[in-house]
């Protein structure tokens, strides 16, 4: 996977370092030369000096080969300028956007860009969301806390009660799309296999899901 990751700061640094642990390929992106100090030792990523929302700077990036962008600099703008930029210039599939004024984040996540308050994620969760390509998302709520996920339903799950993926507070299927047609599930509904199914999940229960699903040991 290709990663780009703007603004190298605590949590731009921590989250290209974890990625690139994991064997991504990561280019982290900054205005200031400094910054870089904080990436580790062993960073097998590289580097690029500029500002994140600059096309050019972008292109070097290597944003045309792009699978995900993560804007995490200190200002919003910035942040959403080059989020815009990746996700309705470039394409960019999974682009994930820090956005302090909560009220602001509700607007751009309507283009699709994912956003999320510094309080409410960790560096584990935005890489979680990133490498997870089972769960597509679909929405969010608040800030972004809460998420509505679009994924297919395994073989170990096929003949099983609907209510075995719901645990509340934290995780609920809200729709069963199969052949085509959508079905609130009851009490008594059970999975087919090749449903596709909407599911509500707290982000603190992403990595349960995972498990629940068969994706994550």
């Amino acid at each position: 996977m290709n990663v780009i990751i703007v603004g190298c700061g605590r949590v731009g640094a921590s989250t290209a370092a974890e990625l690139a642990r994991a064997g991504h390929n990561v280019v982290v992106v900054d205005r200031d030369p400094h910054t870089f100090h904080l990436l580790p030792r062993t960073f097998t990523g590289t580097t690029v000096l500029g500002i994140g929302y600059d096309r050019e700077v972008l292109e070097k990036a290597g944003i045309a080969e792009a699978d995900a962008l993560v804007a995490v600099t200190s200002g919003d703008n910035t942040n959403i300028v080059t989020a815009r930029v990746a996700k309705e210039t470039y394409r960019v599939p999974d682009v994930v956007s820090r956005i302090y004024d909560p009220r602001r984040a509700d607007i751009y996540r309507r283009y699709g860009i994912q956003t999320f308050a510094p309080t409410a994620w960790s560096t584990s969760k935005i890489v979680e969301f990133i490498v997870s390509p089972q769960l597509e998302r679909e929405v969010a709520f608040g800030n972004g806390e809460v998420q509505m996920m679009e994924a297919w339903v395994p073989k170990h799950l096929a003949g099983k009660p609907v209510s075995d993926l719901d645990v509340p507070g934290e995780i609920r299927v809200a729709l069963v799309v199969r052949m085509g047609q959508g079905v609130i599930p009851v009490s008594g509904t059970r999975f087919e296999l090749d449903d596709q199914i909407h599911v509500v999940i707290h982000q603190s229960a992403v990595e349960r899901f995972q498990k629940m699903m068969g994706w994550k040991t």
